[in-house]
């Protein structure tokens, strides 16, 4: 019979309850949240933690609940966040089993009263709801994502025409908050050699830009059993996207490339 040994940290135990409501609290008014908890400076294994949270004197979106636990309740909470506008990617986590960002996660769309809160799946956790990014960003850099040209330099500007820069809509919005890559079962087998659903829609958006003139070799860097024909078309990332982009799509894009260039 096989037996499996689980990673040193990998099982959650019971957390602590922090403030539950009065008992004769009013209806409606506290949200209960179960929240990632994970200090590796302690060696203990990550235990989910209870909070409950006053509507009344907090806002409306997940990352309001999460300051209001931090400024109220308890200061060692740690996460990620910035602008709170839903264009820069630092508080995506998984909320409601969903990868999404907390900024722009309304409380009232989640399916139960109850919001369980956790870092980014398949990353290495730094601490609580903060994931290592550092793969990431490397699989990031791979493609190379900017413009390289060979002909001398304009006085002004790269032009293109309206109809060009059209081709770059679905692709430029990408704030790399890594909500897709994270939710791709392809990128959970092979995340050290499949470069995931960000990477390759940035690699998309410079092998579609008119004024770069290296799509040749960008092409040739991705004609890779794994860092490309990984991908199964699952969809998961397109689901998990926040700002409503295709990387499916982008990533069906590149291999059409790369068999029109092989015809």
């Amino acid at each position: 019979m096989v037996q499996l040994t689980l990673p040193k940290n990998s099982k959650i135990k019971k957390g602590k309850a922090w403030n539950p409501p009065p008992k004769d609290a009013e209806p409606g008014r506290w949200r209960e949240y179960k929240v990632y908890r994970y200090d590796p400076d302690t060696g203990d294994n990550p235990r989910v933690d209870t909070y409950w949270v006053d509507t009344t004197d907090c806002g409306p979106m997940v990352l309001d609940a999460l300051l209001w636990i931090k400024n109220n309740v308890d200061s060692t909470l740690t996460f990620r966040r910035s602008c709170r506008e839903g264009v820069c990617g630092s508080c995506s986590m998984n909320i409601d089993g969903t990868n999404t960002l907390a900024c722009t996660m309304h409380a009232d769309d989640a399916r139960r009263d109850l919001i369980a809160v956790y870092p980014l799946p398949h990353m290495p956790v730094v601490k609580d709801l903060v994931p290592d990014l550092t793969h990431f960003y490397a699989q990031l850099r791979s493609v190379e994502p900017w413009l390289q040209t060979d002909s001398p330099t304009p006085g002004k500007e790269w032009k293109q025409s309206r109809e060009e820069r059209e081709e770059l809509d679905g692709l430029y919005e990408c704030i790399l908050c890594a909500c897709c890559t994270t939710s791709c079962p392809s990128y959970w087998w092979n995340g050290d050699k499949y470069l995931g659903p960000a990477s390759l829609l940035q690699a998309y958006r410079w092998i579609n830009d008119s004024r770069d003139e290296r799509t040749g070799e960008r092409l040739d860097d991705l004609e890779d059993p794994f860092k490309l024909y990984r991908c199964r078309t699952i969809l998961n990332c397109t689901k998990a996207c926040p700002k409503g982009l295709n990387p499916a799509k982008s990533i069906a894009s590149i291999r059409a490339l790369m068999v029109e260039r092989g015809e």
